[in-house]
């Protein structure tokens, strides 16, 4: 995953700074059938037929930070279209985008499908 522009600044801010940085305190896992960019404006979070983000926790060690949990998604109750990228936000609803990513490997939901994340599969690395 990469960090969004927003976040980048936070980095740099908290790093080369004496600024004070907001640390978000909940991180939730968001859907996109397209890459929603750095300034999350290239692309519309899915939306309806059961669709909402889902808490995420991370571990961290070194430069890694992983989802400690699974994050299993309700199962749709129409289709959510091919699922290409997921981001991370502060928030369920709204907030900011802090990272996101290309999937490894696309997938198209329908109705009754369940998108299941098993712990250790979403990763954010700093190099």
């Amino acid at each position: 995953m990469s960090f969004s522009n927003n976040y980048e600044t936070n980095v740099l801010t908290w790093t080369f700074t004496s600024d004070a940085v907001t640390r978000p305190t909940a991180w939730y896992l968001g859907l996109f059938t397209a890459n929603p960019n750095e300034d999350g404006s290239g692309a519309t979070e899915i939306s309806g037929n059961n669709y909402s983000r889902k808490a995420v926790t991370f571990t961290v060690s070194g430069n890694l930070a992983t989802n400690s949990g699974a994050v299993e998604f309700d199962a749709a109750t129409g289709s959510w279209g091919t699922i290409s990228h997921v981001a991370v936000f502060d928030a369920s609803s709204g907030g900011n985008q802090i990272a996101y990513a290309a999937l490894t490997t696309s997938k198209a939901i329908t109705t009754d499908d369940v998108l299941r994340f098993p712990a250790g599969d979403v990763d954010i690395t700093l190099d």
